[in-house]
């Protein structure tokens, strides 16, 4: 079969190679999915990178992709929820990525439904950024009747975002450009709030919790709009001690990025609340819980380019330098 691989970590070279390799065996927990589409993500070009490799180190070569969409090939013999013929997607465990490729062996339990209302490249946008969410609100223990303050709602994150935590039951504060205000409270935002004509910080406080999706000086900035006690989880800013604890890593680990996420914690205990990072894991039951709500809604998501998988290397090209309007998919 035709894959997709990293051979080394290169900072100034995202190319990958395209190769034949065997078609995978699985074991009795796995089943074997005939790629349909995937999702291409910047995490993709932070693995080549190098960027994520004290969180997971990889050994070459390595076949790329996160995110999958497919057709149930082959079933393990101990698989009960899947058969052959299910349209399912994922996103991929840490340690066996590789939806670049024509087939791939996933963990049944990493695997959800897709919603039959959505195509198989609108499907490829959501496994990655939906499971963020709700690892996101898991790490705050949101609790329904609270407030959240979701910033830069406007993108694709907040297009999954804002729908995920209304339906959990939270009230949903979130700002942006506002030629997109009547979409975002279509999908159910309480209140949008105009970043050139309204500066959040002056008229937004007591927030339970923040999903902080800018980094930067933002970060501070959504940290003073929070009450005592409250939880930001941020998707741009730096790992910490906790997110390493978190993830299990050695205690070597621990105490660098403990380093590293040092001026976020101080700066957390500054204003009294609570700081996370996240690192997105497969989870097949939070993602059905997702389809099971977009299939409530009929949310679609935003596709920007479809590419053939032959052009894998312009895909990422496009997520590194190209201004998305959504998300960019790889089609088998």
């Amino acid at each position: 079969m035709k894959a997709a691989q990293h051979t080394i970590y290169n900072k100034n070279n995202l190319i990958l190679n395209i190769t034949t390799i065997e078609k995978p065996a699985i074991s009795k927990n796995q089943v074997l999915v005939k790629v349909k589409t995937a999702g291409v993500n910047p995490l993709d070009n932070m693995i080549s990178r190098g960027e994520v490799k004290l969180i997971v180190p990889y050994s070459f070569p390595q076949t790329a992709g996160n995110e999958v969409v497919g057709i149930v090939e082959e079933v393990g013999s101990e698989v009960t929820a899947f058969k052959t013929g299910d349209r399912v997607f994922g996103r991929l465990p840490l340690d066996s990525i590789g939806a670049f490729a024509e087939y791939v062996a996933v963990d049944s339990d990493a695997l959800a439904f897709v919603p039959d209302y959505l195509s198989d490249e609108e499907a490829a946008a959501v496994p990655l950024t939906a499971l963020t969410i709700m690892q996101a609100l898991e790490l705050m223990r949101a609790e329904a009747g609270k407030t959240i303050f979701i910033s830069g709602g406007t993108g694709g994150v907040g297009g999954m975002a804002i729908p995920i935590a209304k339906a959990k039951g939270l009230t949903v504060i979130t700002n942006g450009d506002a030629s997109n205000k009547d979409r975002v409270l279509s999908i159910g935002a309480d209140r949008f709030i105009d970043y050139k004509t309204e500066d959040y910080t002056q008229t937004v406080s007591d927030v339970d919790y923040v999903l902080d999706t800018l980094g930067g000086a933002e970060t501070e900035k959504q940290m003073s709009i929070m009450k005592k006690g409250g939880h930001l989880v941020s998707l741009r800013a730096m790992p910490n001690g906790a997110f390493a604890k978190e993830m299990n890593l050695p205690k070597w680990k621990q105490f660098l990025f403990g380093l590293a996420g040092r001026k976020f914690d101080k700066m957390a205990k500054k204003y009294g609340v609570h700081y996370h990072f996240i690192f997105v894991r497969s989870n097949g039951a939070q993602l059905q819980e997702v389809a099971d709500i977009f299939t409530k809604l009929e949310i679609k998501p935003s596709i920007d380019t479809v590419y053939p998988f032959e052009e894998v290397n312009a895909a990422l090209d496009k997520v590194a330098n190209g201004r998305s309007r959504g998300k960019t998919v790889l089609k088998f």
